[in-house]
């Protein structure tokens, strides 16, 4: 009875850990292969709020949100 108890405790603990993990690994590839913003996406953000972004607006504004996802 005892044991039956501690293996179910012990098959849960080890399925949240792999669960956790697999969970993490199939989202960073997903975030790899579709990034969540873009260059186009911030040259249209900043057109819809009335400014004409040149290039380097563009870059510093990538080069933020890489440093803010690392």
């Amino acid at each position: 009875m005892l044991w039956d108890i501690l293996y179910v405790v012990i098959g849960l603990i080890v399925g949240l850990i792999i669960g956790f993990f697999l969970a993490r690994h199939l989202m960073q590839k997903e975030l790899k292969k579709n990034p969540p913003i873009n260059e186009e996406m911030i040259k249209t953000l900043m057109r819809g709020m009335g400014r004409t972004p040149n290039q380097k607006q563009v870059n510093q504004l990538m080069k933020q949100m890489s440093k803010f996802n690392d």
